[in-house]
């Protein structure tokens, strides 16, 4: 028997030799440099006006704000001005070439700042050619500030890296043009004082940029923690909820499971298709019952413990005032409308709305009166909740809270289908205005 061997050939890529961490270093830095500096140098990207929503532009008057919008256009036009200056002192005819050759670089800054690096540094060595180079080589006085303004501004306008390489490309310019060029005898040396003054320049605007970017890092971190925040509060609210009706969910079908279990006996000689039908509905109500308790646990927190006591009712306000009197409150409470037996879950939702209105005035409003109005009307129930500003002298001081209150209150009404509104008062006080929806007798039967 011939046994066979297959050998596997490696890719033509396997076998060449690894890069070593140098080299990658260098690819990258020159796969930056000529995405930063060449890749569309050119492309149009104008100033944008300054934002004045800072802690001193927001209190000007509206008609100066907006010309403090084009501060920063008036600062680099200034620049601009004072380097035209500098390049017509001294110049003689050749003012006529040096001015535009100091200014537009600054001015093309504004709209397309790489470009305008490119066309200081071309700028450069025109100007010495027709400028007096014993005023400074390889930078006129008038070339110095040029370039030094526009490396300022493109570096404000860029990325720390670009900065780096626009440093490093006029540093390479300035050894290139003292060692190769050089005159044989100028004075001053401009190149050193051009690398170190705009090492500084560009150190600052690094760090500006850095703490920018901090700034807004964290400016999104907390708007994502906030998000994070709400929503983990809903899912608290609506867990908290799920539990309290778990109790009146469970009620009814255990008395749905008990009926249908004794109703055969209720009848003499039932057919068998009705006991047939009471048991099985008997069957479908534990069914639910164990579903509901199996769903109950899956939100159940893992220090949470049932009650013992079934959950209140609108019947058990007089005990939560008497409750909330005792801390200080002044509380009273009003009912109109015909006093009728709601729903379990209404009647549920109801006391808590109260109940979590009252112990926000307890902790917002310290020594403030409230008053508490129920409204039995056709379509349902109204809840009116209402305190008054703390007073002056007050010997407890409010404390913050985080809105978990008005989240779980607006998710009770929510959950019934009805209206909430929570909204302060003309005096300084507070109002929560709820209705709950109830069917009629009629519409439920029907």
């Amino acid at each position: 028997m011939t046994e066979t061997t297959h050998m596997q050939t490696p890719p033509p890529g396997d076998g060449a030799k690894p890069r070593t961490p140098e080299y990658r270093l260098a690819a990258n830095a020159l796969r930056g440099l000529r995405q930063d500096l060449f890749h569309d140098a050119f492309a149009y990207r104008p100033l944008p006006r300054m934002r004045v929503d800072g802690p001193l532009t927001r209190r000007l008057p509206g008609r100066l704000r907006e010309y403090v919008v084009w501060t920063p256009h008036a600062v680099i036009a200034m620049s601009a001005v004072i380097t035209l200056l500098m390049a017509t002192v001294d110049s003689g005819d050749a003012a006529l070439l040096l001015g535009p050759l100091a200014v537009l670089p600054i001015l093309l800054s504004m709209l397309r700042p790489v470009g305008a690096f490119w066309l200081s540094m071309a700028a450069t060595p025109v100007s010495q050619v027709f400028g007096n180079t014993y005023d400074g080589y390889p930078w006129l006085p008038a070339s110095f500030a040029c370039h030094l303004t526009v490396l300022t501004v493109v570096a404000l306008r860029t990325r720390p890296r670009t900065a780096a390489y626009l440093w490093a490309v006029t540093a390479a310019y300035g050894f290139v043009a003292e060692v190769a060029f050089g005159p044989a005898s100028y004075y001053g040396d401009d190149t050193a004082p051009m690398l170190v003054f705009s090492a500084l320049v560009l150190l600052v605007v690094a760090v500006w940029h850095t703490r920018r970017e901090a700034r807004q890092e964290v400016t999104a971190q907390q708007t994502v923690t906030a998000q994070e925040r709400s929503k983990r509060t809903l899912l608290e609210e609506r867990t908290t909820i799920a539990r309290e009706l778990h109790d009146v969910v469970a009620h009814h079908m255990s008395v749905v499971a008990i009926q249908a279990e004794a109703a055969p006996y209720r009848v003499e000689n039932p057919p068998p298709e009705l006991e047939r039908a009471f048991a099985t509905i008997r069957e479908n109500a534990v069914a639910a019952l164990t579903e509901l308790r199996r769903v109950l646990g899956v939100v159940r927190a893992e220090d949470y413990e049932a009650p013992d006591a079934p959950q209140p009712t609108l019947a058990d306000l007089h005990a939560l005032l008497a409750n909330v009197r005792d801390t200080g409150l002044s509380v009273d409470k009003t009912v109109t409308g015909a006093v009728r037996e709601l729903p379990p879950g209404v009647e549920l939702s109801a006391y808590r709305i109260v109940q979590e209105a009252l112990s926000n005035t307890l902790r917002h409003a310290p020594g403030a009166s409230a008053r508490v109005e129920i409204g039995y009307v056709l379509g349902g129930l109204g809840l009116r909740i209402v305190n008054g500003p703390p007073p002056a002298r007050a010997l407890l001081k409010p404390s913050p809270g985080a809105g978990h209150g008005i989240t779980g209150m607006r998710e009770r009404v929510s959950m019934l289908n009805g209206e909430m509104t929570a909204v302060p008062t003309d005096d300084g006080g507070y109002e929560v205005t709820v209705f709950l929806p109830v069917a009629l007798a009629s519409e439920g039967e029907a």
